[in-house]
């Protein structure tokens, strides 16, 4: 019961869980604009490219190409952690 209560209060799971939080949102942003930068180009595909249909669906690749390479980099991150975490954890609890 104590462990529950520490982990609800630790300022580093919070900050942990608030990082998580944002880097989900990143990652359904970039895949959002990726899909949009698909939507794009079959429209062009299918009636006529214009340059500024071309320029949305370079522009959806290179926002969705930044957003999610920093988000994917970020979760790679949090769940690293946490492992380093479990894992010192287990350490402890052989030694004892």
């Amino acid at each position: 019961m104590q462990s529950e209560q520490s982990e609800e209060t630790d300022p580093i799971l919070l900050r942990r869980e608030e990082i998580r939080k944002k880097a989900n949102l990143g990652q359904r942003i970039g895949y959002s604009a990726f899909g949009l930068a698909i939507v794009g180009f079959f429209i062009g595909l299918f009636t006529s490219f214009s340059s500024g249909l071309a320029g949305f669906v370079i522009a959806m690749l290179i926002i969705g190409s930044v957003i999610l390479a920093i988000a994917i980099q970020v979760g790679y991150a949090i769940r690293g952690a946490e492992r380093h975490e479990e894992d010192a954890i287990a350490m402890r609890r052989r030694r004892k």
